[in-house]
């Protein structure tokens, strides 16, 4: 059985791979998607990643989708203190910023979509700097209080903004970050390394980073002259392009052949392995997909091919994820 990770200072212990819930609603139907979330489970995963905003973007959707099967799943299964569910504000085309009256609107209604009277993990999706630290620490502290949710992170945060929110939660004796979400993998790593992990290693918070897997790309379905369907091709299929991208490929090829694994658990292993990570999340469309994302939770990969990939991987950064 694989051992659970204490999420920074909180009390969550979570599986090391979070489940990334932007296709349930989207590119995975409701079916699809409580297929992936019960092989998830079966596997002994407890960590189901979501936002507000998902999927506003696509047509006919106008954000809480993927909250809203997630709830159904719960309901259905009735399993809802087996899994740690984790969403974010801030992003919603109605619940826009991250002002108290918006933070404390948009999670009543994340509440109301989840059907459930607490979220696990509440994120700040993206900072706003329009409003003050303070505000937002004390509005986050205040759903903490009132039991609605049980421990608050931050994604897509400044280096300052994010010591300047913890300092004034400790100062005020308020609800500390306990977590934070970067962008960061093989083909993205200076959107993590840097001023931010070392604020979030000082802090003693857990990284949970996105874009675990590059949009698809680090699975290895993306090759020279090949074409892959999928609603992220072409961000992925970018990192081709780069002398980066190609390194990373050949190395993920080598150590996972020998391991007989799949490139995506050796991608997810090596994002594991890095300082401050407790779990990557990556997304599956289909059951098919999830068995290569599990598996990373069981991979120990030696220390030379850790050396290996994090070699690979150095170097001039590609396009964004």
């Amino acid at each position: 059985m694989t051992t659970l990770r204490r999420l920074g200072t909180s009390d969550l212990h979570v599986f090391p791979l979070a489940l990334g819930g932007n296709v349930f609603g989207w590119s995975a139907d409701e079916a699809q998607s409580f297929a992936v979330l019960d092989a998830y489970a079966a596997a002994g995963g407890n960590f189901v990643d979501t936002a507000d905003v998902y999927s506003a973007w696509a047509e006919g959707n106008e954000g809480g989708e993927s909250e809203t099967v997630i709830g159904r799943w719960l309901a259905s299964r009735g399993n809802r203190s087996d899994v740690l569910v984790a969403t974010k504000v801030g992003a919603h085309p109605q619940y826009k910023g991250l002002s108290a009256t918006t933070v404390k609107a948009a999670a009543e209604e994340s509440l109301r979509r989840l059907g459930t009277d607490y979220i696990d993990l509440y994120y700040t999706h993206f900072d706003d700097e329009s409003v003050p630290v303070e505000e937002i620490v004390t509005a986050l502290d205040q759903l903490v209080k009132d039991g609605k949710v049980r421990a608050v992170a931050a994604s897509n945060i400044s280096p300052e903004r994010l010591r300047a929110s913890l300092d004034f939660a400790e100062a005020e004796g308020l609800a500390r970050y306990v977590a934070l979400q970067p962008q960061y993998n093989l083909v993205s790593r200076d959107t993590y390394e840097g001023p931010l992990l070392e604020t979030v290693e000082r802090a003693g918070l857990a990284a949970v980073p996105y874009f675990g897997l590059a949009s698809g790309f680090l699975t290895g379905k993306y090759r020279p002259g090949g074409a892959v369907s999928s609603v992220r091709a072409g961000s992925a299929a970018k990192h081709l392009e780069t002398e980066r991208g190609r390194k990373v490929l050949a190395a993920l090829d080598a150590v996972a052949e020998a391991h007989d694994a799949e490139l995506a658990s050796v991608a997810l292993a090596w994002l594991a392995s890095r300082p401050t990570v407790v779990a990557p999340i990556a997304s599956a469309r289909t059951v098919e997909q999830l068995p290569a994302l599990v598996a990373s939770a069981e991979l120990r990969l030696t220390d030379a091919e850790l050396a290996t990939l994090t070699k690979a991987s150095e170097g001039q950064a590609g396009p964004d994820a």
